[in-house]
């Protein structure tokens, strides 16, 4: 039950986009076992001047391309998944839409899942 939230600079083609979410999609059920169809996902464009990202922060180049990328999902993960997660991200997005794997920015949050309802007011998980 991951919901992603990708954040990116404004300009960018439909099917770049598109290809982000597919991207995500097909790293998600690769790599954590999501479901078939479980895609919740959005993506904000941000003006150059609501958009900052550090070219060389950690010992990784980044281009103003960055794409960050947020993923909040159950707190069952393994880090290992967590690990082919981003490797798998990074692979993916680099052949479509041409990403380099120094602008793929992920950030996992963890959640129990008691805390999330996916509809009808009903904690679905607990």
């Amino acid at each position: 039950m991951p919901l992603i939230n990708i954040s990116l600079r404004a300009g960018k083609p439909d099917s770049y986009r598109q290809a982000i979410f597919d991207g995500l999609y097909r790293a998600m059920r690769e790599t954590l076992g999501v479901p078939e169809d479980d895609q919740f996902m959005t993506i904000r464009e941000h003006e150059p001047a609501n958009f900052r990202t550090s070219t060389s922060c950690y010992g990784v180049s980044r281009t103003e391309d960055v794409v960050y990328i947020q993923i909040t999902v159950f707190d069952s993960r393994t880090t290992e998944q967590k690990k082919a997660l981003f490797k798998r991200t990074a692979e993916l997005l680099g052949d479509n839409p041409g990403i380099a794997p120094g602008n793929v920015f992920i950030n996992v949050l963890e959640s129990a899942p008691e805390n999330w309802s996916v509809g009808h007011g009903v904690a679905q998980f607990a």
